[in-house]
C-alpha cells in the first residue's frame, strides 16, 4: 500500500460529517475542523437559532454546511437528521455524536425522571444515531464514528454525577462493543475523552452560583498542563479519528484531559 502525504491523510474533501451539539461548544469546533479539510458538515442541535448562525458563518468562509433541527434521543428526529445529510451530500462519512448534558443532584436527592432524563440524551442518542449513521456506511462499506466520552468514563470527578458519569460509562461500553461489531464491515467507532473544557457552558456555570464557580476553580487546579482545554483541543484530536491518519484504530479511546487523570 502507497504511504499517503499528510496532505493526503487529513484530506475529507468530498466526505460527509454530522457532528450533533455541532451549534456551539465543543461541537462547534468540532465542525471548523471537519469543514476545514474539506468535509461537508451537517449540525445537529436544538438550538435552531444558534444553528442557523453558524451555518451562515461557515458559508461565508467558502464551507458547504446544513443546520437540523435534532432532539437526539427521538428515534424519528435522528432518522431525519441522517436522512437529510444524505439528502443534501449524497453520502454520510463521519457521525459524531457529541451531545452530551451535565446537571448535578446526589444520588439520595435524584427524581426518576432526572436520571431517565440524562441516560436518553447522553446514552440513548449514541445508539440511535450510531445505528441510523451505521447503516449508511454499510452501503459505502467505510465510516467513521466517533462518540464524545468524558474522563468520566474511567473515573468520577465530583460527588453530583452519579447519573452522567453512568452514561459516560455506558457510552465506553457500547464504542467497544459496537467497533467489534462494525470492524468485519469496514466502519471504525472510536471514543474521544475530554477533561475539562472552556466552553459557553462552562461559562455560564462560572457566572452563576458561587459554588460552581470553586468546583471549576478547584478542577482547573488539579491539571498538570496548568490550563482548561479549549474546544479546539477536542477538534483537533476528532479530526485525526476522522482521517485516515487513524486508519488502524477502532474501539479505542482517547483520552484529552491536559493530564488530570495523571493525578
Amino acid at each position: 500500500m502507497a504511504q499517503k502525504s499528510i496532505a493526503e491523510l487529513f484530506n475529507l474533501n468530498g466526505q460527509t460529517a454530522v457532528v450533533t451539539g455541532g451549534a456551539m461548544g465543543i461541537g462547534f469546533g468540532i465542525v471548523l475542523r471537519l469543514s476545514e479539510a474539506g468535509a461537508n458538515v451537517v449540525i445537529a442541535d436544538l438550538d435552531e437559532a444558534a444553528g442557523t448562525k453558524k451555518v451562515e458563518e461557515l458559508s461565508a468562509l467558502g464551507r458547504k454546511a446544513l443546520f437540523v433541527k435534532t432532539d437526539v434521543s427521538q428515534e424519528a428526529d435522528v432518522k431525519n437528521m441522517v436522512a437529510q445529510a444524505v439528502k443534501a451530500f449524497g453520502r454520510l462519512d463521519i457521525m459524531v455524536n457529541n451531545v452530551g448534558i451535565y446537571p448535578q443532584k446526589k444520588v439520595l436527592e435524584m427524581e426518576v425522571d432526572f436520571w431517565d432524563k440524562i441516560q436518553a440524551v447522553n446514552e440513548r442518542s449514541v445508539f440511535l444515531c450510531c445505528k441510523e449513521a451505521a447503516k449508511v456506511m454499510l452501503g459505502q462499506k467505510r465510516g467513521s464514528i466517533i462518540n464524545i466520552g468524558s474522563i468520566d468514563s474511567l473515573h468520577p470527578s465530583m460527588v453530583g454525577l452519579a447519573a452522567y458519569d453512568t452514561s459516560k460509562h455506558g457510552v465506553w461500553g457500547f464504542t467497544k462493543n459496537f467497533a467489534l461489531e462494525m470492524a468485519p464491515l469496514g466502519v471504525r467507532v472510536n471514543l474521544i475523552a475530554p477533561g475539562g473544557i472552556a466552553t459557553e457552558g462552562v461559562a455560564k456555570a462560572m457566572g452563576g452560583s458561587e459554588q460552581m464557580k470553586v468546583v471549576i476553580s478547584q478542577f482547573a487546579s488539579r491539571v498538570p498542563l496548568g490550563r482548561m482545554g479549549e474546544p479546539d483541543d477536542i477538534a483537533t484530536a476528532a479530526l485525526f479519528l476522522a482521517s485516515a491518519a487513524s486508519g488502524y484504530m477502532t474501539g479505542s479511546m482517547m483520552v484529552v484531559d491536559g493530564g488530570v487523570l495523571l493525578n
